[in-house]
């Protein structure tokens, strides 16, 4: 029962950015390494990248910290990155021309991104078995 409870009092924030123009197989290797970090420390990782979908992330993660401010008054300071990930979304289908007549297939794939992040909580370090 106090599981439960702890989880309803831990408030998340999430932002979701739809109709990303990027591929999820582009987007996951920049995910996964801003996940647990402190929110400034991946918005300066994300402005150092060379990654052309930094810059919509970047964007993603700073309107996920405005939600945390305004809606749940949180430390803007203590926030953390707990998840981040995206999913697969439309994809437009072009065609070039070929040698002999045939057409190629151009995928143009588009995903939506989620940020979710939470506020740092104080940890209590335990060493060993007596107190």
């Amino acid at each position: 029962m106090s599981k439960l409870k702890n989880k309803i009092d831990t408030k998340i924030v999430k932002s979701v950015n739809k109709n990303v123009r990027s591929s999820t197989k582009k987007l996951n290797p920049i995910l996964k390494s801003i996940v647990g970090k402190k929110v400034d420390v991946a918005i300066r990782n994300l402005s150092f990248s060379d990654k052309r979908i930094s810059k919509d992330i970047k964007k993603t993660i700073s309107s996920a910290v405005a939600n945390a401010e305004n809606n749940y008054q949180y430390d803007i300071d203590k926030l953390i990155v707990k998840e981040a990930y995206c999913g697969k979304q439309v994809i437009m289908k072009r065609f070039r021309a070929r040698a002999k007549g045939r057409a190629a297939e151009i995928m143009k794939p588009y995903s939506n991104l989620t940020i979710i992040l939470t506020e740092q909580q104080k940890q209590t370090e335990s060493h060993g078995t007596k107190s």
